[in-house]
Formats: structure tokens, sequence, C-alpha cells
């Protein structure tokens, strides 16, 4: 192992690994890099959880050949809001394209990104950062193995959660549960996606393969409720929430859940820059977290590849605030002002009928097409 490299990248997820690879392919030497992680390679590969990556994420992935071949195409969005007549539907062939995004799994993403990794890059692994110490003119990491090792820029790029031990001052609390799981419907519309605002939060059912990834966000008290009940009675109570639009579920994978929230206040200091969930923990909706970080990614590599200096880590976050701050904006209204009431309130009533609106005014749906599909640029 060096002791003395120019670039440390702290986090072995999708976003520090696509940073490593983007930039060998920039230019930096990949002997002068390295990749710290806490988890073994056969864990983060083995992680069954299904993330939804945009059609512009497939772009920056497939330039370092790090593109998963299990991915799902999705090339419709139904976005609706429970109660109300209106929806929109976005569509792939409206734009040209072959997909909007795509589904897969979290372990089969990292396990193509882990073989693009570049001859002479070093990937320690399983092995933790301990601390952090600010030198004169580098960082000074201490690993849990007991070695040390000094990086000009250590980039910060270990995928995050909400945290209620986070500062008040730096999180907004969704007070929602994320349960997720794999579904399976008698009649799913091939393609198709579904975002279904209720009272409590929104529900998600991406196509994957033969199944639906879903996502069903709830207050605490539903949350513990649904996950007590057996796999017949939650299945029952989804197809309640959902309707019929893909058929009568018929199978339920394994259960899992979270707590939702925003912590979006990165810090920056003389040579430590984060990015990713590390920089922003995004609500759930719309799926756009990991791909607001891929994107910083690909923006501090070809940076970093022109200046690997403190000056460049300032620029980056002055040139990634207006992608970040309506990425932000985007999923946080959506998380909240359209689980603000009941139902059938006037206000949410009037909320739906906006969503049919949508099909009417071209230009607003490209502009949210857009944004889902490459985010601000």
């Amino acid at each position: 192992m060096r002791t003395e490299i120019d670039i440390a990248i702290v986090g072995g997820g999708p976003v520090g690994l696509s940073l490593a690879a983007m930039l060998v392919a920039q230019g930096i030497d990949p002997g002068k890099l390295a990749v710290i992680d806490a988890k073994p390679v056969a864990a983060a590969t083995a992680d069954p959880r299904s993330i939804a990556l945009s059609y512009g994420s497939r772009e920056l992935l497939s330039t370092i050949s790090g593109w998963p071949a299990a991915a799902t195409p999705i090339t419709q969005i139904h976005v609706s809001r429970r109660g109300s007549f209106g929806r929109t539907l976005i569509r792939s062939q409206d734009y040209q394209l072959p997909a909007l995004g795509y589904v897969c799994r979290y372990g089969d993403l990292v396990q193509s990104l882990d073989r693009a990794m570049p001859s002479g890059l070093e990937v320690l692994r399983p092995v933790s950062v301990s601390s952090f110490q600010g030198l004169a003119e580098r960082v000074l990491l201490s690993l849990s193995d007991g070695r040390e090792v000094s990086a000009s820029v250590v980039v910060q790029a270990e995928g995050g959660v909400f945290s209620e031990q986070t500062p008040k001052a730096q999180r907004r609390d969704y007070a929602q549960i994320a349960i997720t799981a794999d579904v399976h419907s008698a009649t799913p519309p091939p393609g198709r996606a579904f975002e279904r605002f209720t009272a409590e939060g929104p529900l998600a059912l991406l196509p994957q393969g033969e199944d639906y990834a879903m996502v069903w966000c709830v207050a605490p008290d539903t949350a513990e409720r649904l996950l007590a009940t057996d796999d017949a009675g939650f299945l029952a109570e989804l197809q309640g929430m959902f309707g019929q639009r893909v058929g009568t579920f018929t199978k339920l994978g394994q259960r899992f859940h979270y707590p939702l929230g925003l912590n979006a206040q990165p810090k920056t200091q003389d040579r430590i820059i984060a990015i990713g969930n590390a920089a922003q923990t995004l609500h759930p909706v719309a799926g756009q977290g990991l791909n607001l970080g891929l994107r910083d990614a690909a923006v501090l590599a070809k940076m970093l590849a022109r200046d690997p200096s403190p000056t460049t880590l300032t620029r980056f976050e002055q040139s990634r605030q207006p992608d970040r701050t309506t990425t932000i904006r985007l999923t946080d209204a959506m998380a909240r002002v359209f689980a603000n009431d009941s139902d059938r309130s006037p206000s949410q009533q009037l909320l739906g009928l906006s969503l049919g609106l949508l099909d009417f005014v071209p230009p607003a749906k490209r502009m949210l097409a857009e944004q889902m599909m490459y985010g601000w640029r």
C-alpha cells in the first residue's frame, strides 16, 4: 500500500467507484488514487436493494464501462394522486429515447463498476477510516487496520441515510418510513413505472424483470402495522391503496424499511469534499438521489483532472449548487406537498388535477421529464 497518494476516495459504492473510474478516464494516473470502503466486495455485490438510474446516468456509466447488464428499462412513468382524477403519463418515445430510466440491483451495479476499475488503482476493502487529520498541504487518514495514508485531496463518498441524530439545523424529518420489497402482479404493463401519491406519502412501483420494486412511504404507525402483518394482509393493503392498474398482486418478497428525511448541508474543508449521499441524502420520491451523486462524480472528475487543489473543491461546490438545489427542492416539494392533507381534501384534489393538466402543457411536462432524465444542466 502506498502511503502517499493524490486523491483518496472514501466510499466504494456506486458514486465512489464511478468517480475513481472517471478520474482515470480524464487522465489521472490510477497509481495516484485509492478507494477505501468498510464493506467486503462480496457483501456489496450481494446487496439486493433496487435502485433507479436515469437515462443520463446510463450515459455517464457507459463511458466507464460500468453499466450493469441486468437493468430493466422504464419506458413510461405514470404519476397520479390517490382519490383524484388527475394523472400524467411521461413516455420515452415522446423524447426520442429508448428509455426514461432503468431499474437494477445495487449489488449488480457495484459488481459492474468493480470489474471496470482500471489496473493499478488500489481498492482497500474491508477497511474504514478512523480519523482525518489536516496537515500543512495534505490530509492524514488513519485506517481501522492501523495503517496511515496521506492524500492531497479526500473525497467523502460514503452512502448516507437519514438519521434522527443529525442536528435539526441540518435536516428535515418527513415523519415517514419507506417500506421496500419486490412484488409480483398478474398483468403488469411492460416498462411502466408508477408514482402514486397518497395522504401519507408516495407509493412507487418500478419494473424490474418480471416483478416490481416497491417503495411505499407511510407514517411510522402505519409502517409498524404493515411490517407486522403477514404477506397476504400486506398485499391486500397494497392492492387497496394502489388499485388494479397492474392487476392483482400475487407475491411479496422480503420487506425492508428505513426512516426518511432530508440531509442537505455538505461540509467542505480545505482538502475534503463530500459528494453523493455524503453531501445530500434525499427523499426517494422520483428516485433522484443516486443520479444526483453520479452527476457530482462526473463534474468533480473533470475539475480535479485539470487542477487537483483545494481551490477546485470550492469551485466544484459553486458549480454543483444549481443542480443540487433544483433536485433537492423538487423532491422535497413532492414529498411534502402531495402528502400534506387527506386524499379527498380540496387542496389535494386540485394538486391531483394539476397532474392531468401537465399533459396539456408540453413545455412544463418536458421540463419535468428532462429533470428526471438528466438533472439540471
